[in-house]
């Protein structure tokens, strides 16, 4: 099954919105709300998904479009050199998102939207295939939040802890930088306008990746700043594992992206795996059943809840799909790494 595209729609009367793009190097996945599209690849040996977020923004195009693939193509190369070392999946999914967090073009770490009070607070999730987990929310401190969370899967009795103090931080080796660090302009002139009302706050963010290394065990990550002017501690799906972050070796490694509400209630990320576990369901047909059954049945803003995830099965097949305007994601294809802008 290499390098199947699928697109369908899943309310008859938006049957004419979706067009199946071709495979190619450079996706453009012309796909828009309340459409859902898929890649679907069948990988020999390690293999590593990496996403930046889907949601309400229209594919990018030009400049813009070539940052965009540039940077996706960075992080990929970091999780990717890990699996070809023979590292593990844990690893390999921690340094593809690491290169996202400090890359301020990604709703993640530095360039993370602001809160209502201008304000940078990122959520976090690591989980291996063996079952262990670590997260954070509403961090303030963490350079790399992924990285907070591994040190609480690591060296914690705990899954998940809320903004970790930064001398917590420091005894565990991790840096940390002030608040002022993760603000930038270009996410101080988005707040300024939605709050104004001049601009309808985007509703896509959070990077994530999932990975299947040499010995057929599996991880996913998760990292995200949340949604624009949110209140101060507001926490998103990206911390919660089964809603955003998910593994189990021997089935599926899922990371998710879109509407946090929507992903929290539905415990999207471990819905794909029970599809699998208890219904026989393949990892794609898993993915679409959970994101149409889960997310587009529900409501934000008045509209469909929209948004992605990425998954890795046990044999090396992996899914990128989504119900939304667009989709940032890079994946193997055979020799090739694909990436959808």
């Amino acid at each position: 099954m290499a390098g199947e595209n699928t697109s369908m729609s899943f309310h008859s009367r938006f049957r004419d919105r979706w067009t199946d793009p071709q495979p190619s190097r450079e996706c453009h996945l012309d796909v828009y709300a309340l459409c859902m599209t898929s890649h679907v690849v069948d990988q020999l040996g390690p293999t590593l998904v990496i996403h930046g977020g889907a949601g309400n923004v229209p594919p990018r195009t030009g400049e813009d479009a070539e940052r965009f693939r540039l940077s996706l193509r960075r992080a990929f190369d970091a999780g990717q050199a890990v699996l070809d070392a023979g590292g593990p999946a844990l690893d390999a999914v921690t340094a593809s998102v690491v290169a996202m967090e400090d890359d301020p073009l990604f709703n993640a770490g530095r360039g993370g939207v602001l809160t209502a009070k201008g304000t940078v607070e990122t959520d976090a999730a690591v989980m291996t295939g063996h079952g262990r987990a670590g997260a954070v929310c509403c961090s303030r401190h963490a350079r790399n939040p992924i990285r907070l969370a591994r040190a609480i899967l690591a060296m914690s009795p705990h899954v998940l802890l809320c903004d970790p103090p930064e001398q917590v931080c420091r005894d565990w080796g991790l840096e940390v930088e002030p608040p002022e660090y993760f603000v930038t302009d270009a996410r101080r002139e988005q707040l300024e306008r939605v709050l104004a009302g001049r601009h309808q706050a985007p509703r896509h963010g959070t990077v994530g990746a999932v990975a299947r290394d040499y010995h057929g065990h599996l991880a996913a990550a998760t990292s995200t700043g949340g949604i624009v002017a949110s209140a101060v501690g507001r926490i998103g799906d990206s911390p919660v594992v089964g809603a955003g972050t998910f593994a189990r070796d021997g089935v599926v490694a899922v990371s998710c992206t879109g509407d946090g509400e929507a992903f929290l209630q539905g415990l999207v990320a471990h819905e794909v795996d029970a599809r699998m576990r208890l219904a026989g369901e393949p990892v794609n047909h898993a993915a679409m059943g959970a994101l149409t059954d889960e997310v587009s049945s529900r409501v934000t803003d008045g509209a469909p809840a929209t948004g992605g995830l990425i998954a890795v099965d046990a044999s090396g097949r992996l899914v990128v799909c989504h119900v939304s305007a667009s989709m940032l994601a890079a994946w193997p294809d055979h020799g090739e790494v694909l990436t959808s802008v």
